[in-house]
């Protein structure tokens, strides 16, 4: 099982980016997903969250009303809509998932990360 991320990039103050991560191999269920960040000196941090039928969302208080995190589980992807950025918002992202492979429990994966650059 992997995750893998894109969508990040270099923006200025006020635009806007788009997050996905794909869930790939042999899939049985996978559960919650979310978003984390970590910026230079700081802790990882969870950004946002979506429950497995997508019907509860969470959100770090810093991104409420400026991102929306979202799922397609036909597709096994996550997405993360960020608006109005900002310069604090600089950061890789990871993408998360708690998934039950064919074969293996259920387990916590770990996307390889994206980098957001927002400019002022």
């Amino acid at each position: 099982v992997q995750l893998q991320a894109s969508g990040g990039g270099l923006v200025q103050a006020g635009g806007s980016l788009r997050l996905s991560c794909a869930a790939s191999g042999s899939i049985s269920v996978i559960n919650t997903m979310g978003w984390y960040r970590q910026a230079p000196g700081r802790e990882r941090e969870l950004v946002a969250a979506i429950s497995t039928d997508g019907d509860s969302t969470d959100y770090a208080d810093p991104v409420k009303g400026r991102f929306t995190i979202s799922r397609d589980n036909a597709k096994n992807t996550v997405y993360l809509q960020m608006n109005s950025l900002k310069p604090e918002d600089t950061a890789v992202y990871y993408c998360n998932a708690r998934i039950r492979g064919s074969w293996s429990p259920l387990s916590n994966y770990w996307g390889q990360g994206t980098q957001v650059t927002v400019s002022s």
